[in-house]
């Protein structure tokens, strides 16, 4: 039940945040996110949010007609009267911002195809249900991403990871001063994320009642509120156990506080925080990767696909709803698999 209530808490945040914003957009918006909750999270309806806000911001600014009007009182009509080749200036506009020359601002390409997705799902919904005649991003061309090399740990670098949140021989003075005090849950939040390929977010929405020593696994929720059971290693026990030795000791009543991985003032830990000790490790060990903790479950999936070549069980244990999301992030290890033949001598 605390479990639940944690998500629920996050969930409310968003909707609240999504109401306002909703505020400020087109009210026939509404009708847009009232049809896609029943398949969305909360959470992609606010980025959706953001970024329709963003749009109709832009398209204010760019007619004149509407130049005078709150983004509020944009009507359906107007909505209708965007052309593609508006659409088109707005994804030029994302790339190109004219207020930020030396583009420090402007959206990265999978920003903008992200964004271009946005107003896709946002057009089908109102072509769909027969409110507009025509959806001018059928029109056009997604916006390009160019393939760029997967930043994995290889198994070498994941022990040292490991290692150097254990000993923390390369921290900064500052930084040993707490090191003594998270050194255990670092090594345990570390462990459990490379040993299962959990999500930040599923990390630090765990709650004590989620682990079973026994039978190694935890209980998560998934994206979507889905539910799952990951299993884990002898080694993430081992961390896990040392651990909840610590927690144990510190006093705090799991009645007041249940999260399992808790900040130094005794509270569930937040995926900020999470995402900083990720990134002062990784420095020392790999300091020529951007390692994030989206990398440490690219590493988990990696090494288990190339352990066991099932790209249905990857994604399962992931929780990929599409397989060919899976198969396209690992296809880099296939590619090595077909290299390994010219190591065979058979002529």
């Amino acid at each position: 039940m605390e479990e639940l209530q944690y998500h629920e808490q996050r969930d409310l945040k968003n909707e609240k945040k999504l109401q306002e914003l909703l505020a400020s957009l087109p009210p026939f918006c509404a009708d847009f996110f009232r049809g896609i909750e029943p398949a969305t999270s909360s959470m992609t309806r606010l980025s959706y949010a953001y970024d329709i806000n963003m749009f109709f911001v832009f398209i204010r600014d760019l007619k004149p007609e509407l130049l005078n009007l709150q983004t509020s009182e944009i009507s359906m009509n107007d909505f209708t009267e965007i052309s593609v080749t508006d659409l088109e200036r707005y994804l030029e506009f994302l790339k190109y911002r004219p207020d930020d020359p030396d583009h420090k601002n402007t959206n990265k390409e999978a920003g903008i195809k992200r964004k271009f997705f946005s107003l896709k799902s946002f057009y089908g919904y109102f072509y769909r249900t027969g409110q507009i005649k025509t959806n001018p991003t059928l029109s056009m061309q997604v916006p390009r991403i160019r393939e760029k090399e997967i930043v994995r740990l290889n198994q070498e670098e994941i022990r040292e990871l490991i290692k150097e949140a254990q000993n923390g021989n390369g921290l900064s003075p500052k930084q040993k001063q707490f090191h003594e005090k998270t050194k255990a849950r670092d090594c345990a939040i570390l462990a459990l994320m490379l040993g299962t390929g959990i999500r930040v977010s599923e990390c630090v929405g765990l709650n004590l009642g989620d682990v079973d020593l026994t039978e190694q696994s935890i209980h998560i929720h998934r994206k979507g509120g889905k539910e799952a059971t990951v299993y884990f290693s002898d080694e993430v026990t081992r961390h896990l156990e040392h651990y909840l030795e610590e927690r144990k000791g510190a006093g705090i009543d799991p009645a007041e506080e249940p999260a399992l991985f808790l900040s130094l003032r005794g509270k569930r830990i937040a995926v900020r925080s999470v995402e900083y000790l990720v990134k002062k490790y990784a420095a020392i060990v790999t300091p020529k990767k951007k390692i994030t903790p989206h990398k440490l479950r690219s590493s988990y999936g990696s090494a288990l696909y190339a352990k066991t070549n099932d790209i249905y069980l990857v994604a399962d244990i992931l929780g990929h709803n599409d397989v060919n999301i899976t198969r396209k992030f690992y296809a880099a290890i296939e590619e090595e698999r077909r290299k390994s033949v010219k190591k065979i001598d058979i002529v």
